[in-house]
């Protein structure tokens, strides 16, 4: 299982690929897979919002998280998956949370639970009975999606709790990492895929990042040139990047990483399932653009 310790570097969660009505498609999830292993991530997330989690059933996320565990067992890598099992249901979390440890998961990434506005209390409450399952508990910040932000001292008492190892912080600034480094020496990775320069200099350990599944060695260099000392080497690297990041979060996740992981063949169709839908003809004629300038 994930340790506090081994909570550091790039993560990649990984996209759900469907066939185009919409059923799984593990034939193309296993050629994606196998690509991206192929890089010296730290670590993959399943069942995260880039795998559009709303719309998977659990036997899906069963499914895919087997496929994902053979072929790192496979290949003989030490690398973590993490499962999301976070849902606006405490009993519901529990209960996935219990699955995903049977299945082997190294931790779950639960989000604060969403649409309810529950109370801060209620929050830690969700988390502590979530944590008392015995999976390693990485807390998921995301209030854009949510609707509801952690309070400092909620966080706080979060991150305290036996069987949370760590947090995604998605909460659209450093303030939070800022803050947590006071009161806690348990990592936080940045989830803001824009932030990841920012947040290392403050005191992030890593990210869990949806774009590093596009460049993924030049998000695995920005890290490493950092951990080494070399900061300015760095934030150079990551300048590279920010037109990337700026487009593929310029419509909503995954729709514009899907579509470039259909174009370069990894997938065989960028199908979401709705309400998600593709990107529009202005993004691709973007995307499109900016890979030729790339490619040049």
């Amino acid at each position: 299982m994930l340790s506090e310790r081994d909570l550091n570097g790039i993560f990649v969660p990984t996209i759900t690929p469907f066939t185009a009505d919409g059923r799984l498609d593990p034939d193309s999830y296993g050629v994606y897979l196998d690509a991206l292993l192929t890089h010296g991530i730290q670590g993959v997330v399943v069942n995260g919002t880039t795998g559009e989690s709303p719309t998977m059933e659990w036997d899906e996320v069963e499914l895919l998280v087997r496929a994902t565990q053979r072929p790192i067992r496979e290949k003989g890598l030490r690398m973590p998956v993490v499962v999301g099992t976070g849902t606006n249901s405490t009993a519901s979390s529990v209960k996935r949370t219990e699955k995903a440890g049977q299945l082997g998961a190294d931790a779950a990434l639960v989000v604060v639970p969403y649409y309810n506005r529950p109370s801060q209390a209620g929050i830690v409450e969700h988390f502590r009975q979530v944590a008392q399952v015995g999976v390693p508990v990485i807390v998921y910040e995301i209030p854009s999606r949510t609707g509801i932000r952690l309070e400092t001292d909620t966080a706080s008492r979060i991150m305290d709790l036996d069987g949370v190892i760590g947090m995604k912080d998605s909460s659209g600034s450093t303030a939070l990492l800022q803050a947590l480094a006071r009161t806690t020496g348990k990592p936080v990775l940045a989830g803001e895929d824009a932030l990841l320069y920012d947040m290392l200099r403050n005191g992030a350990r890593g990210g869990i990042l949806a774009s590093a599944n596009i460049r993924t060695d030049a998000f695995l260099d920005v890290y490493l040139r950092f951990v080494q000392g070399d900061t300015e080497g760095a934030k150079q690297a990551f300048d590279l990047l920010v037109p990337w990041i700026d487009r593929l979060f310029r419509e909503s996740n995954p729709a514009p990483l899907k579509w470039l992981l259909a174009r370069r063949g990894l997938i065989a169709s960028e199908t979401l399932r709705l309400p998600m839908t593709p990107i529009t003809q202005a993004l691709r004629e973007d995307l499109e653009a900016w890979e030729a300038l790339e490619s040049e």
